[in-house]
């Protein structure tokens, strides 16, 4: 059956499309006697607003963009969840891009999402993105845009990130004052935002106890799966860390795999601790202590400030960075 419209609504009952539209919409134009017809009449007959339509009169498509760079990753997906409540709650529809941490498809994605006419953007950077032209470019287009987690300080946008510093900073120092000296850093690519936030957390906490950085417990890993097991493999053959951060969930799960594959007993011999939002952390044997991320309320905090722009409850001048502190959840691999 097809969809029922409002000019079929305004024959059934014999009123203008006019007066069935302002009806549905609960005009104080329209008496409550007419209202009350026209909205039984649609119950009854399953009509829904035609959001094509509606759009093209509004000029708003009720929908926004959400760029991520892996929704597998535990981070992002509770990221979108965050968002997509916010969304629904106020109406709008979510379209989701992931742009596999390559700069191309983001900016494939970024143009997908201003064909569609979404009223806004939300999006956490590529691991490959070095330049903010293309976001640049949709603002100077009236697009509203929030960037969220991965940052970049060259683009001049609302953001919602952790308080990558402090976390970093409270697992180094936890390390620390459970007797750990040589603490190696395995992490992202240095060009994130993300990375050198924690790196510089954890040269502060190494630095107010007096131990000396040593650049070679700093390895940065890229995106294979791989990389992150050589890369620990190498670490504790040539320098016999006595306790790991790890910077992000599969760093943590990898680099937790190859030390017990090395034989290496956690923590009896390295202490282990991971910046990340792993819902098994606990599962892990022995349980992986973790400073968590607050995935959840960045998503939330990062759509309202995006709805609320495009909703002129926020000017698009005003743009901030709000911060929102990371969780210590410390478990018997750090002891």
């Amino acid at each position: 059956m097809e969809a029922i419209t409002i000019k079929d609504i305004a024959k059934a009952l014999n009123l203008s499309t006019s007066t069935v539209s302002r009806a549905l919409r609960g005009s104080y134009e329209i008496n409550n006697e007419t209202k009350k017809l026209v909205l039984e009449y649609a119950e009854k007959m399953n009509y829904h607003p035609n959001p094509i339509a509606l759009s093209l009169k509004e000029n708003r498509s009720k929908a926004i963009g959400v760029i991520v760079p892996e929704i597998a990753n535990n981070f992002f997906s509770q990221a979108i969840n965050g968002i997509e409540a916010v969304a629904y709650d106020r109406g709008y529809h979510v379209v989701i891009f992931q742009s596999h941490e390559s700069y191309e498809r983001e900016r494939s994605n970024i143009q997908h999402l201003v064909g569609r006419k979404v009223d806004g953007v939300l999006i956490s950077l590529s691991g490959q993105t070095t330049t903010v032209e293309h976001l640049q470019e949709i603002q100077k287009r009236g697009v509203p845009l929030v960037v969220f987690d991965r940052i970049s300080n060259d683009i001049i946008s609302n953001k919602v990130i952790a308080d990558n510093f402090q976390g970093a900073y409270e697992a180094t120092e936890h390390l620390i004052l459970s007797g750990r000296k040589r603490i190696a850093h395995i992490t992202s690519p240095s060009l994130l935002y993300t990375t050198n936030e924690r790196l510089e957390g954890y040269k502060a906490a190494l630095a107010k106890y007096n131990i000396p950085f040593d650049e070679n417990l700093v390895r940065y890993c890229g995106f294979e799966p791989e990389d992150a097991k050589q890369v620990i493999f190498e670490v504790l053959e040539t320098q016999k860390p006595d306790a790991i951060f790890t910077a992000s969930d599969r760093l943590a799960l990898d680099s937790f795999a190859a030390v017990k594959a090395k034989g290496i007993q956690i923590p009896e011999q390295v202490a282990f601790i991971g910046f990340t939002n792993l819902g098994v952390a606990h599962l892990l044997d022995p349980p992986l202590s973790t400073i968590v991320q607050p995935a959840f309320a960045i998503g939330k905090t990062a759509a309202e400030m995006l709805l609320d722009t495009i909703e002129n409850k926020q000017s698009n001048a005003a743009v901030k960075t709000i911060k929102i502190p990371t969780e210590v959840n410390l478990r018997t691999s750090s002891e």
